[in-house]
């Protein structure tokens, strides 16, 4: 590992053994520690002794750090010549920010590397025995946020193209709005009795 860089790492889906073998050796290596609310504890003890943890983790709206914050610490600690691993939940570019945190660092010198992680849209559905496709069910697969950022004017979600798409639609971070996205899915004509999962925490417990 080489100083002063960032590694966007991928914790997985909850469960500490869902680590990529690259990503459990760089979080070993680090000088520094950024980590978010979904990494699992467990992981943070794999760090070495001597390196510095920082948490700024998100969670039922309370941020210990904002976006901004924490792009700009990734940058001062890379300034500092210090190996830094951004451990974020899932994969860092999917509904990670990690392309926004990328994107900033790389505006400002600082060379990025990007570790995926096993995603929870994919390894929580099959953790539960569901394939998000199968031969004689689904061909597709469609992986959308059920959150939407504020920053954003209007919702740029077609529920009603979601409807009528077929395969399987995976619906991340959706539990604050279920009531309201699936109104919106019947009301493009997705039949009341459609086959549906809900699941949460589906592999950290």
């Amino acid at each position: 590992m080489r100083k002063g860089e960032v590694y966007l790492v991928g914790a997985g889906p909850g469960d500490p053994g869902l680590i990529t073998v690259r990503g459990l050796e760089l979080l070993r290596q680090a000088d520094t520690v950024i980590y978010d609310s979904l990494a699992n504890p467990a992981l943070l003890k794999e760090a070495a002794p001597s390196a510095e943890m920082l948490d700024v983790g998100k969670r039922g709206g309370l941020h210990k750090a904002e976006q901004d914050e924490i792009n700009q610490m990734l940058l001062d600690k890379a300034s500092q010549g210090r190996s830094v691993v951004r451990l974020k939940g899932g994969d860092p570019f999917l509904f990670g920010r990690g392309g926004e945190e990328a994107e900033f660092l790389r505006r400002n010198g600082v060379m990025v590397h990007v570790v995926p992680g096993v995603s929870a849209s994919l390894a929580v559905p099959a953790l539960a025995g569901i394939p998000v496709t199968h031969r004689t069910a689904s061909s597709s697969v469609t992986i959308v946020t059920g959150h939407e950022g504020a920053h954003k004017d209007a919702e740029w979600l077609d529920w009603a193209a979601l409807a009528r798409s077929g395969g399987t639609l995976v619906i991340m971070m959706g539990m604050s709005n279920i009531g309201r996205n699936m109104r919106r899915l019947m009301d493009g004509g997705v039949e009341p009795d459609a086959p549906v999962a809900v699941v949460q925490d589906g592999s950290s417990k």
